[in-house]
């Protein structure tokens, strides 16, 4: 069994004297796992850092067994970000919540492809990229069948003054709609409906209500592991003006 494509680095752990195994997630396999011969070594422990886009030639005897990588380096984006704190939060936050959510050997093609852009806004040091991290999540909530519905009021159908969300549904609510249960709904900022931020506030709203969703829908229908600490490390730096 043999196949060779590109894919995005997600988490590295020793194996044996100086083997790594690997976590990658491809546009045509998804995540997938497997050794790298000498990973832990001199030359190849620079390259396989989180983040980094690889191209891989992954070999097993039979599909179901873990395999071996041969890899080599396209784009190492840990080491353009090492200076910065945000973008080195931002960079673990995605392919910590990649590697914790997706399941083994699944392709999302869609999600393959807003992981690269929001990494490489984060590379450039974009200033856009921590909205663009924002709505991966939602895009991330969607694709494993967790999408939140923002359209209209849950209650009422109205299109507009849409100002919570349902933490119960995902779905929107208005102002009106709400009534004496808005004390109970989170926060539907205008940038979690395709408005630019106005204020570093209202991206923590985002986060808010993104981050419940993570935790008390997603998270849980995986199990009892915690959600990555590396998504609530992003927060606090992103959160410290």
């Amino acid at each position: 069994m043999e196949w060779r494509e590109e894919g995005v680095l997600l988490t590295v752990r020793p194996h044996g004297e100086n083997a790594a195994i690997i976590e990658v997630f491809t546009q045509g396999h998804g995540r997938h796992a497997g050794v790298v011969r000498g990973g832990t070594g001199r030359r190849m422990a620079p390259i396989l850092q989180p983040g980094a886009q690889l191209d891989l030639s992954w070999r097993a005897r039979l599909e179901d067994h873990l395999g071996a990588f041969t890899v080599e380096p396209i784009r190492a984006r840990a080491a353009g970000v090492l200076g910065d704190r945000r973008a080195l939060a931002g960079l673990g936050a995605v392919t910590a919540l990649l590697s914790f959510v997706l399941p083994e050997r699944a392709s999302y093609p869609g999600l393959y492809a807003r992981s690269l852009t929001v990494l490489d806004l984060i590379e450039e040091a974009s200033p856009h990229w921590p909205l663009a991290y924002l709505r991966w999540e939602l895009a991330l909530l969607d694709e494993m069948g967790f999408g939140l519905d923002l359209t209209c009021c849950a209650a009422t159908g109205a299109t507009d003054g849409l100002v919570y969300v349902s933490p119960r549904t995902g779905r929107a609510v208005s102002a009106a709609g709400a009534g004496e249960w808005a004390s109970r709904l989170l926060p539907l900022p205008p940038c979690l409906m395709g408005e630019p931020p106005e204020s570093a506030g209202e991206l923590m709203q985002g986060f808010e209500t993104t981050g419940y969703f993570l935790e008390h829908q997603l998270r849980a229908s995986l199990g009892e592991k915690p959600l990555p600490g590396a998504r609530a490390r992003l927060v606090r730096v992103l959160g410290k003006v």
